[in-house]
């Protein structure tokens, strides 16, 4: 099968190309390399013997230039829910990187009838109910409260399931998010070429670049190795607010049923991935794992809160699992594990991935 995968060389495209070479797939990729670290990735990709092009997806003529694929996977992204408001990147910006990018690659997809996999977010749901979500602090953990689950549409036992309202406001990067959705969905009916929408809870793993707003797993192991300044903001300052956690290479198996999947619904082709409610994790509860394997760090407690910032997000993959028969197989801790030994193997990693 040839494979593209836009946003090759970050984290997630970097890792899906080299578990899908492993499986006998013709990988080629393209970047922009406007991520810090991700130029790393280029050799050691190409010599794995994926072809990695120099393109920026906003670019439609760059796009014409692709070699034919039989599927992309579209792993580029600004991946920050404050993106388009922390002063970094503008609104433009974030709409053109994240909406007329996917766009342009839906019309890759016309062209030469491949199909399409986008890999999307938990926040495509809606800020406002999740943030009234009953929660309790157990274990130095947000939890929802035993009755939860009963009054919020949407929400069972194990998380967030497909149905949780995704009406604004979810953050202008929720926005871009779920708007390529519709537009992947509307494309594939209206061209005939396959689309999958996989909504994945926080991907993390070793070589991410990790900053505080987004790839918070490998951004906090790597601070507190080096030491670095950290705060638990918002919530109180206590550091309560979880998380699940999923490795990217756990979606390779959806990936490769979905490559040769006949046509299903399109309330069937939008799924969560995640490791789900036996992966999550507070803030304070990786400090807790920080201090087992590098000694202790002193965190402020800050309770400013951050814009679009929410108490507890997971998300319920029994979708997932009826659809696709996929379950996660990562543990959180293989994966902390991971980024830590990866965090002392190169300890330039922060200043490379994460300048200030």
């Amino acid at each position: 099968m040839r494979i593209l995968i836009t946003g090759i060389c970050g984290f997630v495209g970097n890792s899906l190309a080299r578990e899908l070479l492993v499986a006998g797939h013709s990988v080629t990729g393209f970047d922009n390399f406007i991520r810090p670290g991700s130029e790393t990735n280029r050799v050691p990709l190409e010599k794995l013997g994926a072809k990695v092009i120099t393109a920026d997806l906003r670019d439609a003529r760059a796009m014409d230039a692709i070699p034919p694929a039989d599927f992309v996977i579209d792993a580029a992204a600004n991946p920050s829910v404050l993106a388009g408001i922390d002063g970094k990147t503008s609104s433009r910006e974030l709409v053109d990187h994240n909406l007329t990018g996917t766009i342009n690659v839906l019309e890759y997809c016309k062209a030469h009838k491949a199909g399409f996999i986008l890999l999307s977010t938990s926040r495509v749901y809606s800020i406002a109910p999740l943030a009234a979500l009953k929660v309790e602090a157990v274990s130095d953990a947000f939890i929802l409260t035993p009755h939860a689950s009963r009054l919020t549409p949407g929400l069972s036992p194990a998380g967030l399931t497909e149905d949780f309202a995704t009406l604004a406001p979810i953050s202008l990067y929720g926005a871009t998010k779920l708007a390529s959705e519709a537009m992947a969905l509307e494309y594939g009916e209206t061209f005939g070429f396959p689309v999958f929408i996989n909504r994945c809870g926080v991907l993390a793993g070793a070589g991410q670049f990790g900053r505080a707003d987004q790839g918070i797993f490998a951004y906090w192991i790597n601070a507190w190795r080096r030491k670095r300044p950290l705060k638990y903001l918002g919530f109180g300052g206590h550091g309560h607010q979880v998380r699940d956690c999923l490795h990217p290479h756990d979606l390779l198996p959806v990936l490769e049923k979905q490559f040769v999947a006949p046509k299903l619904a399109v309330a069937d082709r939008i799924a969560n991935f995640s490791g789900g409610a036996a992966s999550t994790m507070s803030l304070r509860q990786l400090s807790d794992w920080c201090t087992q394997r590098f000694g202790p760090h002193a965190v402020v407690a800050d309770g400013t809160p951050r814009p679009f910032d929410i108490p507890w997000i997971v998300l319920d993959h029994a979708k997932a699992t009826k659809l696709w028969d996929w379950s996660p197989a990562t543990p959180t801790t293989a994966i902390l594990t991971e980024i830590a030994d990866h965090a002392e193997q190169n300890p330039g990693w922060l200043k490379l991935s994460a300048p200030r």
